[in-house]
């Protein structure tokens, strides 16, 4: 086990921060998962699910970026709330169909490239068994194995072709164990675009007094909870995380405020 106990060197304080700062680690490192049969066996299971993270976050940032900016853009060029409300609920339709179509489109076609090479594969096993089993005496190699074990490794697996096949994709193309769900892709591209996108509409829809202050304030308050949020699967700080987003959202918001300025009367 480390040791986090101060060194009798040097600074103390900072020599106890750093071990804090040691041990906080451990900790955060040691609370990732659990390490019991059940834990091991439901995690394993879990890893054969798509996540639908990356799916949230793109919906989400550019539902609130797209409708915000519309309604910079106006607000800079000096229209009315109905011109906002307008457009923002067309963006909020239109642009987050198109992004849902997009992630469907982009999800389908790596769905049906997996199912390819899996048939490719599977012709291999029948055509070429020999030649395969090699190609998976070698991967197991590379992961360390050697001798007997080795050659009962190979003997175990090529016995499951399922198995088999599924080493074979990661192995040789990198691909995860879960298939792509481009229905639940789309989906939650749509939903998240259309919940971030409305936020900055809230303020001119419910007729609230300043309302584009309001929606700024709101609108940055998505960008820092989306990025925030995806610090859970990250190393970055919850802080830095949405501070990052947040500063991302502002640059697209301010070009937006700049460009409808030009044409205001």
């Amino acid at each position: 086990m480390e040791n986090y106990a101060a060194p009798h060197s040097g600074n103390g304080l900072t020599s106890l921060k750093a071990a804090g700062a040691r041990l906080a680690d451990h900790g955060a490192m040691k609370a990732e998962h659990g390490h019991s049969r059940e834990e091991i066996a439901r995690r394993l299971q879990g890893s054969r699910k798509e996540g639908r993270l990356r799916d949230a976050v793109y919906g989400g940032i550019d539902g609130a970026v797209t409708t915000f900016a519309i309604a910079a853009g106006v607000e800079g060029a000096g229209f009315n709330s109905s011109v906002i409300i307008a457009l923002g609920i067309a963006n909020v339709l239109a642009d987050g169909f198109s992004m849902a179509a997009a992630n469907y489109l982009g999800t389908k076609a790596d769905l049906d490239d997996r199912r390819r090479l899996y048939r490719v594969e599977q012709s291999h096993i029948r055509d070429y068994p020999e030649g395969e089993r090699e190609e998976l005496r070698q991967i197991l190699q590379e992961l360390g194995l050697s001798g007997g074990v080795l050659e009962g490794a190979v003997k175990a697996v090529a016995a499951k072709p399922e198995k088999w096949i599924s080493l074979m994709l990661a192995s040789e193309y990198g691909l995860g164990p879960a298939e792509p769900n481009p229905v639940a892709a789309a989906l939650t591209t749509f939903l998240a675009f259309m919940l971030a996108g409305i936020v900055p509409l809230l303020p001119f829809i419910l007729g609230l007094p300043d309302p584009f202050l309001l929606a700024s304030a709101a609108t940055g308050l998505v960008f820092f909870a989306i990025g925030a949020s995806k610090s859970i699967w990250s190393l970055s700080p919850w802080w830095i995380s949405g501070l990052e987003t947040l500063l991302i959202g502002s640059c697209a918001a301010a070009l937006a405020y700049g460009a409808g300025s030009l044409f205001r009367g």
